[in-house]
């Protein structure tokens, strides 16, 4: 502390200040906090968790970057994608052999979707053979999860050769699912969920007009009358299910729909009104299917097997009050482990694996249909997160991160600072001082807070000036700092809306598993949260896996605004729910996206499809403003300006055309045609050369507005 040693000993503390204090040891992500002299890739997966949440998908290759394992486990070494070539790839500029998309980017790979269909059907079949199950597995695809076209288009084609099929919670996503199946196996089936009108349930005859195998389930009493009536107006037989109201129930949110006080099901008095109502309706027979939901990520077996059980049992008794039950449908609730932890306690984790889970199921309706002397059912599942969420990353850029430099405190500022003190904070000064030299921690930080407290005080009734309360603050941060009580935490600045791309985050603190996808090889030397560029306070991401208020991360190459090169964080596990969810907070809109498959070529991989993110003039238009009478009204005063103001200095109304079609989010370019004349340099908007060069692959001349100017 060569600085204080300068001060007069009366106000201030001799030079052995703090050199007896001793440094508690940060119990948070030890691995990356600890002096390790050679760090290691091995030791990054260890502190991402990266060998427990991605497992058999990801990994870590001998370059430091994430490696994608299209086929899961069955992956061969020279089958791996290195995640962080496919950026490139994706946001290269085309004169530079890239695609020339904008981040942040999500990346779907169709080969990891068919891995976790393929899984998922092992696992259930591998469980009825070893069981002596009865009847065969058939499950389908909530397309709530993600309703991407593709994504959906691949679930139906990858299972179709075992009867998958999709389930429906709405009119459009019927229409989807009904288009869909068009080119899937008869045998599928559309389960049709959801509350329902008179238009749903005659479009879900409709399909079965169309021969696809169509369920229509029952969320309420009343919609039996309705599919009654409109069965018999178009003459088409219905096949019926109807979802029971279990007592079973798990708690945290997931399990808040559970349970009889759920949102959604029958009571089994209502359940006992509907077989009586079709009974004299002479249709019991149409009543095929029971389907019930625990709850999204069931913690555990043991509560899998009490509520399959539970529902097993009403099955039994519907067959024996004399419906044609074929089909047991129990639902979502195949969880995932978010975190690595395999932990039955926590709603980022379950304790249990595929395996187990089909295991569990099977047996527990066995066993219940087995002591009732009845027919097996065929068994369906909706695992949708389960089946999506491994197949799509988030990648999204570190821009710039907030600078912590060590305080420096100059002995003449110090001087000044200490004169201008009421006398009550300078006790607490000299008191700082005194339990520093007898190396007392805690005792330190109270008075040094007791002390920021006052010098506020004082500044707020003007007795105290800015300068001194900014010493007060460099004196503080000088004390924890000389203590070690925490590791400064930055703030990293990214190019992404939480609020668009991680909306459960926001919405219901769903945690994810966020890494760097490159320098893996490096130790992290810093510790950061992560800040998006929205206008808005809870526009960030301060909570990760394992408990940890901040995520070990790297420091910015160059001048730590980003220009010395990418520095590159990927969102995992978020393939269900998150693009669907989210909306358009600041205007800023979703992601671009590409399809990459794994392939023989060079670098493993292909893409297939390249879409560019929402323009600007896409957003606006999402809240009904019209971009082309926007520029038109823009470029209007614009030619007025250029015509008092005649200095050639640029084309306004070409550059506010350019603004129009880009992203809303940053972009890494010198200059853009509207900051060109004076030199603002970073990330804003690239150039006009720039954006034509990198967006000739995804946008033709035809899609150019055609009243840009030249």
């Amino acid at each position: 502390m060569p600085a204080l040693a300068c001060v007069d000993a009366s106000v201030a503390p001799p030079p052995t200040f703090f050199s007896g204090v001793g440094h508690p040891t940060n119990t948070i992500s030890a691995a990356a906090d600890v002096d390790i002299p050679h760090w290691s890739i091995g030791l990054s997966s260890t502190l991402y968790r990266i060998d427990g949440w991605g497992e058999p998908y990801f990994s870590v290759n001998c370059s430091g970057n994430i490696s994608i394992r299209p086929h899961g486990a069955q992956t061969l070494s020279h089958q791996e994608i290195d995640l962080l070539k496919v950026v490139k790839k994706a946001s290269d500029p085309k004169h530079s052999g890239g695609l020339g998309l904008q981040l942040p980017l999500i990346v779907r790979f169709p080969d990891v979707l068919k891995n976790r269909l393929d899984s998922l059907q092992a696992a259930f079949e591998s469980a009825i053979v070893s069981q002596g199950y009865g009847a065969h597995y058939q499950g389908v695809y909530p397309v709530k999860c993600n309703q991407d076209r593709y994504v959906v288009e691949d679930i139906v084609k990858f299972g179709s050769g075992f009867r998958f099929g999709l389930e429906a919670g709405s009119k459009p996503e019927l229409l989807l699912a009904m288009s869909c199946l068009c080119k899937g196996s008869n045998e599928s089936l559309l389960i049709c969920n959801g509350f329902k009108d008179a238009e749903y349930i005659a479009l879900a005859l409709v399909a079965r007009k169309l021969l696809l195998n169509t369920v229509i389930v029952l969320e309420q009493e009343e919609e039996l009358d309705l599919v009654i009536e409109i069965s018999r107006k178009i003459s088409v037989l219905p096949v019926i299910g109807l979802r029971a109201k279990l007592r079973t129930k798990h708690s945290g949110h997931f399990g808040s729909t559970s349970g009889e006080k759920g949102k959604f099901g029958l009571t089994t008095a209502q359940i006992l009104r509907v077989v009586k109502k079709l009974e004299q309706a002479g249709m019991l027979d149409c009543l095929q299917l029971l389907h019930f939901h625990i709850g999204s990520q069931i913690p555990s077996t043991t509560l899998l097997t009490d509520g399959v059980g539970e529902a097993a049992q009403i099955f039994a008794e519907l067959v024996r009050l004399g419906a044609n039950m074929k089909v047991v449908d129990i639902g979502g609730g195949l969880g995932l482990d978010y975190d690595g932890s395999k932990s039955t306690a926590s709603d980022m984790s379950v304790g249990y694996s595929l395996q187990e889970y089909a295991a569990a199921v099977v047996q527990s309706v066995k066993f219940v249909c087995d002591r009732k002397g009845i027919k097996h059912p065929i068994i369906c599942s909706e695992s949708g997160r389960a089946i999506v969420s491994h197949h799509s990353i988030l990648v999204f850029e570190a821009v710039s991160a907030s600078s912590y430099d060590s305080p420096e405190v100059s002995s003449l500022g110090l001087q000044y600072f200490v004169e201008r003190l009421s006398d009550d904070a300078r006790a607490d000064y000299r008191n700082l001082s005194a339990a520093a030299i007898r190396g007392e921690n805690e005792t330190c930080l109270l008075y040094a807070d007791q002390l920021k407290q006052k010098c506020v005080e004082q500044f707020k009734d003007g007795s105290l000036g800015i300068e001194q309360l900014a010493a007060v603050d460099e004196l503080c941060d000088l004390v924890t700092k000389a203590i070690g009580v925490a590791k400064p935490v930055q703030t990293y600045h990214v190019n992404l809306s939480v609020f668009t791309s991680i909306p459960d985050f926001w919405g219901i603190n769903q945690l994810f598993p966020i890494v760097p996808i490159h320098r893996l090889d490096e130790r992290p030397t810093k510790r950061g949260i992560l800040s998006d560029l929205t206008c808005d306070s809870d526009g960030k991401i301060d909570r990760f896996i394992g408990g940890d208020s901040s995520l070990p991360l790297h420091e910015l190459n160059g001048d730590g605004c980003g220009s010395g090169g990418g520095y590159y964080l990927g969102m995992f596990l978020g393939g269900a729910y998150e693009e669907a969810l989210g909306g358009v907070h600041n205007l800023f809109g979703g992601p671009s996206v590409v399809r990459v498959l794994q392939s023989d070529g060079p670098h493993s991989f292909a893409v297939t499809l390249a879409i560019p993110g929402p323009s600007c003039s896409d957003v606006l238009r999402v809240m009904q403003h019209e971009p082309e009478l926007m520029f038109q009204n823009l470029k209007h005063r614009a030619d007025e300006y250029l015509h008092q103001n005649d200095d050639g200095s640029m084309d306004l109304a070409s550059g506010l055309a350019q603004c129009f079609r880009n992203m809303p989010y940053l972009s890494p370019g010198l200059s853009c045609c509207l900051t060109a004349a004076n030199g603002n340099n970073g990330y804003y908007f690239c150039n006009a050369d720039g954006f034509t060069s990198a967006t000739d692959s995804v946008v033709s001349e035809d899609d150019q507005w055609s009243y840009c100017v030249a």
